[in-house]
């Protein structure tokens, strides 16, 4: 399970959606650990769920396919790549910040045009930026999203089961456990949402960057770019990392193969928090991805019970629509307020988001290509 996941992870260049395509090829089709309809109820799971979706996915295909032990080789295999790349550029990297600033234009674009379908989604969306523009807290993020799930199942209910209200229909999933273990998963995560909070009371040591960074990955639905606003009221906000060592360790993550919240490594190793940067490297990487994986081990014994709701497709629905909305939110701040610093910034960005949306080349290109762009009169 760990060589599996391993070779996925030196390999999935592409950010979180390519993950899955890359996922599939190898689980589904080329070794045949599960079926179709399998991994599409899993994926389902996982996208509902707060966490980097394709991350969630990997743990949940080694939980199934051999046990606890088998979803830790595969999170290990597929994180520590992108984890210790990161921590080793975390002292050496400059001039990312405008790929960033093209990598969430893009993402928001391509997320507009997926999950924003109808009049309802698209209103919900806009709603969703503008506020979070006028009330930039993360409290505020929480609100919207909760506002936008309820909108969500008013104003889309007269759509019926066409969004995929049946998703659980076909083969069922094997899960190895029952739903007793389940709840005290759940439980566990909430426990650790509202305990943490507690322990990071005391100073601003690893308690606090435990907390700091479970908050964020118990609040980003469908993982990816959307990380971008929560760990940058996490760690930006409280002074822990400057705006411009935020988006250029965001922009060298493009160009790494892995889950896009291996970035939370290099901001542990970059925060000045604790005695040693590798330490607070590997409590923020582990605190990441936790809330995510207790909340997707905890709810598959209950997916097919929960998996037929029509009501629950719809307010899925308006929480996507809010993620874009956010996102959006996010391209302007931090992303361009902090990235662009005059018209030879803005050429090179466009130029980039062009070599992304419009060509689709590798993002390791588009990395090269604003380094090299950054280091000519261009860039100044």
């Amino acid at each position: 399970m760990f060589w599996v996941f391993l070779r996925l992870g030196l390999t999935s260049f592409g950010g979180p959606v390519a993950h899955l395509g890359y996922f599939r090829a190898e689980l589904v089709e080329r070794r045949r650990w599960l079926a179709e309809d399998q991994f599409g109820q899993l994926l389902a799971i996982c996208q509902f769920l707060p966490g980097p979706a394709s991350s969630q996915l990997g743990f949940c295909l080694g939980l199934l396919r051999a046990g606890w032990c088998g979803a830790l080789a595969a999170f290990l295999g597929f994180t520590l790549p992108s984890a210790l790349l990161l921590v080793g550029l975390a002292t050496a990297i400059h001039g990312l910040k405008l790929v960033a600033c093209a990598v969430v234009a893009d993402a928001v674009l391509g997320m507009w045009r997926k999950l924003c379908p109808d009049t309802a989604t698209r209103t919900i969306a806009i709603l969703a930026a503008a506020s979070l523009l006028l009330v930039g807290a993360a409290w505020a993020q929480i609100i919207v999203v909760g506002l936008a799930a309820l909108a969500g199942t008013f104003l889309r209910s007269g759509r019926g089961n066409r969004d995929g209200g049946g998703s659980g229909d076909g083969v069922a999933i094997p899960v190895p456990y029952g739903t007793q273990t389940g709840g005290w998963l759940i439980l566990a995560f909430a426990a650790l949402l509202s305990g943490l909070p507690l322990l990071a009371m005391a100073g601003d040591g690893l308690p606090a960057v435990a907390n700091a960074f479970y908050q964020a990955g118990a609040l980003v639905f469908s993982g990816g770019h959307v990380v971008v606003p929560l760990l940058e009221d996490s760690v930006v906000a409280t002074g822990w990392v400057t705006p411009e060592q935020f988006l250029a360790g965001y922009g060298a993550a493009q160009a790494m193969p892995g889950p896009m919240f291996a970035l939370s490594a290099y901001l542990g190793a970059v925060m000045g928090v604790g005695s040693s940067p590798s330490g607070t490297a590997a409590v923020a990487l582990v605190f990441m991805f936790l809330p995510g994986f207790l909340l997707a081990a905890g709810l598959l014994p209950f997916w097919h019970a929960v998996s037929h709701s029509a009501t629950l497709a719809h307010a899925i629905a308006g929480i996507n629509a809010a993620v874009v909305g956010l996102l959006g939110a996010a391209l302007y701040q931090p992303v361009l307020v902090s990235g662009i610093k005059g018209p030879g910034d803005v050429a090179i960005a466009l130029i980039a988001f062009g070599l992304l949306a419009i060509w689709r080349v590798s993002p390791l290109l588009v990395v090269v290509w604003c380094l090299l762009a950054r280091a000519l009169p261009l860039g100044i």
